[in-house]
């Protein structure tokens, strides 16, 4: 990848940026997710989930050099000052050796691979804050800033690919308690809600559903919550009529 291709590139003396972009640009001119700017020669674009970013090779041979050795490192952390120990924490034994020989874009893909993995073994919550303007006051939306601030964070993308699948979702026992009027004599039988909503879906004929993939809720799409809202109010009106039927008939005849 591109951290190998740079990693390389410090090897050599005479390397510079811009022959580190044209090998950049030899090996992923066919790749999908990268491109290469008109008018530069430094420059590459990688179009990430959020959208496209420009990167600009210059001092990335430099930067990717410029690390801490890790004997400095426990100089540092040894130091009697309490602020410039707590700047350069003790590294575990084995990041300690492997990181002897290793770059600032090496270190960096460890880290990211370590992150990924403390991320896959839990249950991660996010709160995305977006600020309204860039003057920080009140009563100030600048809506160019807030749309580019969504984009970038993905938000737009995740709507988009809820849209297109099952964005509607819910629970079996509130689905049971809302549609229950369609389907009366299925609930009599003994099933729990999942086979319950399946036998309940599978009466009204809707298509395209997926019951079975979910773990505790119905996921569907707009038009068949729609068709199902429709069915539960032909439902309901034809029960309120019946009822007002008998009523005005049961009154006629005590009359």
């Amino acid at each position: 990848g591109i951290i190998a291709l740079l990693d390389e590139a410090c090897m050599f003396p005479k390397s510079t940026h811009e022959t580190l972009s044209q090998k950049l640009y030899e090996k992923f001119k066919n790749h999908k997710r990268f491109a290469k700017p008109k008018l530069s020669r430094t420059a590459f674009t990688i179009q990430h989930y959020a959208g496209d970013v420009i990167y600009q090779s210059d001092h990335f041979l430099d930067k990717n050099k410029d690390y801490v050795v890790a004997e400095h490192q426990e100089l540092l952390n040894a130091s009697r000052c309490s602020f410039v120990s707590v700047l350069f924490p003790p590294a575990p034994e084995e990041n300690t050796k492997s990181s002897k020989s290793s770059s600032i874009a090496t270190r960096f893909k460890m880290q990211l691979h370590e992150l990924m993995e403390t991320l896959s073994s839990t249950e991660p919550h996010y709160i995305r804050c977006v600020k309204p303007n860039s003057v920080l006051k009140p009563a100030i939306f600048e809506n160019t800033n807030v749309l580019q601030q969504l984009r970038c964070s993905g938000v737009l993308e995740a709507i988009r690919i809820s849209c297109a699948g099952y964005p509607t979702r819910k629970l079996f026992h509130d689905f049971l308690h809302r549609f229950r009027i369609l389907a009366p004599e299925i609930l009599k039988e003994k099933n729990d809600e999942k086979t319950t909503c399946q036998k309940v879906l599978d009466k009204i004929g809707l298509e395209g559903y997926q019951v079975n993939n979910g773990v505790n809720c119905i996921l569907c799409n707009d038009d068949q919550l729609e068709t199902r809202d429709h069915l539960l109010w032909n439902c309901s009106f034809s029960k309120e009529c019946w009822t007002s039927i008998n009523l005005h008939h049961d009154s006629d005849l005590r009359m």
